[in-house]
């Protein structure tokens, strides 16, 4: 490892700290470093708040030391005016003149004029150093912005014997395969995620309230397919607290209070249209939670980026198989007695 890849690893330590927080911004961090040794460090926390390149400017106790120094940032600075000023403007009015970046910002009001902006005011500018980790940071943001849809990721938990539900379910409720470790675990993902969806039959049958009640953080969006309208307006689903898409095929329903309708053509290609729903409400990245047909409608269309698959130690001997695919395993973990695979898309 060299010694800007060094820097910018630790840029991609920060940035993680703001996962769940930052949308629709993305995840970056940003260290400043004089004579080999880190004077500054900051990273991007929420939309509408400082930048990282801020965070870490103003963290160096002695200013006087920014024109001697290098900044390093995970993600080209911004040179457009949002809620926050241009970050390249930030760097050029404080005379740091080495600038070393991870990867280019794809957003199309960036995308290289923060590069070019700096070396117009004579930077010294290096690109891509670690630039697949810097892209695979903010790999919902890359994904939103070059293909037009919200990263997806699978979840599912399977009995030792591969069912994801038993036959027939007495209480309309969840029933539970893996430990409070895992299912808390879950809670955590729905916190780093911006939207969450369920099919009509997991709706009606489990009654989920998919929020973040086992952790602190933001409730992801609900997205729940009901074509018919079938689930009942008792449900979880549709008690206001959390904004909730419903996507049916029914007549036009206006929205209200957190509930919004969503008409589509379910006879057409469904997964793309949910894809395009949730592009156009903005919404970067997606959890399928459910149930086994909605999450293999997904897999057949190749609509998918990331599985999580939880194996729990009962067993059901009948029921709803879990889904079939083929990807990437990228790990393995065992919370107490389940064990956890993620697989990639590839």
């Amino acid at each position: 490892m060299n010694i800007h890849e060094k820097y910018i690893k630790r840029c991609i330590e920060l940035a993680k700290n703001g996962l769940g927080t930052t949308y629709p911004n993305p995840l970056v961090g940003s260290v400043i470093v004089h004579k080999d040794k880190i004077i500054g460090e900051g990273w991007h926390k929420k939309s509408g708040n400082p930048h990282a390149e801020v965070n870490a400017i103003n963290s160096v106790q002695d200013k006087a030391l920014l024109t001697k120094s290098t900044i390093y940032v995970s993600l080209e600075p911004c040179s457009h005016f949002g809620k926050t000023p241009p970050c390249s403007d930030l760097i050029i009015a404080k005379g740091i003149k080495k600038v070393v970046i991870g990867t280019v910002d794809p957003f199309a009001e960036v995308a290289g004029r923060g590069v070019k902006k700096l070396m117009e005011a004579g930077c010294d500018v290096q690109i891509g150093v670690l630039e697949k980790e810097c892209q695979y940071l903010n790999k919902r943001f890359f994904t939103f912005h070059q293909k037009k849809r919200p990263y997806i990721i699978l979840k599912w938990a399977q009995t030792a014997d591969n069912f994801i539900a038993p036959k027939i379910q007495e209480k309309r409720e969840p029933v539970w395969i893996t430990n409070q470790y895992s299912k808390q675990l879950v809670h955590k993902w729905r916190s780093e995620e911006q939207a969450i969806l369920v099919g009509t039959h997991t709706a009606i049958a489990d009654n989920p309230k998919l929020n973040t009640r086992l952790w602190k953080g933001e409730n992801p969006v609900r997205v729940v397919i009901d074509r018919e309208l079938k689930i009942p307006k008792e449900s979880a689903l549709f008690d206001r607290s959390i904004k909730t898409i419903v996507l049916t095929e029914t007549a036009e329903t206006s929205a209200h209070n957190n509930l919004i309708f969503e008409k589509l053509d379910f006879k057409k290609h469904l997964p793309k249209q949910i894809c395009e729903v949730l592009y156009r409400h903005n919404l970067q990245s997606l959890i399928i939670e459910g149930g086994a047909k909605t999450l293999q409608t997904f897999i057949n269309s190749d609509l998918w980026d990331e599985a999580r698959v939880f194996s729990g130690i009962s067993e059901f001997y009948e029921g709803i198989k879990s889904p079939e695919f083929s990807g990437k395993i990228i790990s393995k973990t065992n919370l107490k007695r389940d064990t956890l695979k993620i697989y990639k898309n590839d």
